[in-house]
Order: C-alpha cells, then sequence, then structure tokens
C-alpha cells in the first residue's frame, strides 16, 4: 500500500512534466523500498509502456501531441532501448546508481540552458509534410534516446524533450506532450530487454503501475493551467532531485 501511495503522487507530478518517470521511481525504489538497483530499472522502465498511454492520451485530447513526430521517434527509440537494456546488463550494481545518476544530473542541466536561455519557437504544424531530412533527424534522436533509456533505466524525457525542442521544433508545451507518446514504444523496448535478462518483479511492476497510471492522468491536466516558469522549474527538478536521492 505504501508503494501504490508513493506512486499515485509520483504519478501526478510526471504526468503534469510529460515525464515517464523511471528515473524518480528508480530512486524511490532504491533509497525508501530498498530494491536492487537492476530490479528497479527493469520494473520502471516496464512501468512506463502502461502509464504513459493515459498520460499521453490527456495530452493529445489537450492538443500538446505532434503525433506523426512523436511516432517516428518512438519507433527507432524503441529499437535503441532494447539494445541498451543488454548493455546496462553488464554494468555492476556499484556503478550503476552513479551512472543513473550522472544521466539525471546531465539531463537538468541541459534542460536549464534550453529552457532558459533559448527562445521558445513557433508551434509546429502537424499537417506540415514529413520529408527524408526530418526522419533522419527523428530517427537519429529516437535511437541514441532509446539506448540512454534502455543502459540506465531511465525514461530519457529531457533528453527526448530536448530533442524535440531543438531538433524537430516543437514547442515546450509539444515536447511535453509528445515526449509521453514517445516513451510508449521505448519502454516497450526497453522493458522487454530487462524482462529477457531476469530484471523484472512483476509483483512490483503492479504496485507501481496502480499508483502511477491514475497519478499521471490526473497530473496532465495540470500542464496547460500554470505558467510557463513553473513548468519549465518542474521540468528541470525532477531530474535532479532523482539524481540526487541515487547519490545518498
Amino acid at each position: 500500500m505504501a508503494i501504490m501511495i508513493t506512486m499515485l503522487a509520483l504519478g501526478a507530478i510526471l504526468g503534469f512534466i510529460g515525464a515517464g518517470g523511471a528515473g524518480f521511481i528508480i530512486a524511490i525504489l532504491t533509497l525508501v523500498f530498498k530494491v536492487p538497483i537492476h530490479t528497479a530499472l527493469g520494473t520502471s522502465l516496464t512501468a512506463m509502456a502502461f502509464t504513459s498511454p493515459s498520460g499521453a492520451f490527456s495530452h493529445y485530447r489537450e492538443g500538446n501531441m505532434a503525433v506523426k513526430a512523436g511516432i517516428i521517434v518512438g519507433l527507432f527509440g524503441a529499437a535503441g532501448s532494447y539494445v541498451g537494456s543488454k548493455i546496462a546488463a553488464l554494468i555492476p550494481t556499484d556503478y550503476m546508481h552513479f551512472f543513473t545518476a550522472g544521466m539525471l544530473f546531465l539531463s537538468a542541466l541541459l534542460l536549464v540552458v534550453r529552457l532558459f536561455l533559448l527562445k521558445e519557437k513557433t508551434a509546429r504544424d502537424e499537417n506540415q509534410q514529413i520529408n527524408a531530412v526530418f526522419v533522419l533527424k527523428a530517427a537519429i534522436l529516437g535511437i541514441i534516446v532509446g539506448i540512454l533509456s534502455g543502459t540506465f533505466g531511465i525514461g530519457s524525457t529531457p533528453f527526448i524533450q530536448l530533442g524535440l525542442l531543438t531538433f524537430l521544433g516543437l514547442t515546450l508545451r509539444q515536447s511535453v506532450g509528445t515526449t509521453m507518446l514517445v516513451i510508449v514504444p521505448i519502454a516497450i523496448g526497453g522493458g522487454i530487454g530487462f524482462t529477457s535478462e531476469g530484471y523484472l518483479d512483476f509483483v512490483l511492476l503492479l504496485q507501481v503501475l496502480i499508483g502511477t497510471m491514475l497519478g499521471a492522468y490526473i497530473g496532465a491536466k495540470f500542464t496547460n493551467l500554470v505558467p510557463k516558469v513553473i513548468l519549465k522549474t518542474a521540468m528541470i527538478l525532477t531530474p535532479a532531485v532523482s539524481a540526487l536521492i541515487l547519490t545518498l
């Protein structure tokens, strides 16, 4: 029950900022509930395959999503995530905490640069033609964030959002919503990889799912209701706090 209540609160936060939340979930599971790091990685990443669709659907209804871009990035990301999960199985437990924390700290730093130092772009027309260059950019982005997700057991939300903002020209709100869509196939690919390595706890997965699925849907309702500065700050603090927890 304690895990489910905790995951409900986390899900609301993660749905609000457009994050799959694997990094945050991993941090809580390992520090508070003493779950082995590789099991936490596999379980949390797999959970995103179930939790992200509810948040993605909510963002779609709110008009915060570039569907075509999300599908392309997500499909290539799934392949990258599977490969990354195999890499993760080779990393010793003692090092995995620090590697994952380091990636989360880096993602927070990159978000500061992109969200506060670079200018906001205009919305991308969803009906705009998807040309070969756009597909190539989306494919490269998908493979990179997929490998990061699978290797470190995180959704790589900040990296996906930065890629969507910078490489594909989406707005902040579009990147938030589209990221939720991208995370779904990435989580599936990585989840399959971790499961094949024996790093999935099905009972723990069920507990995480019950809390986060409802929380993510509720949290997504607040993305359009708050000032952008609050949304940006929340996007940065989430990976930073997760990284800090992992180093404790």
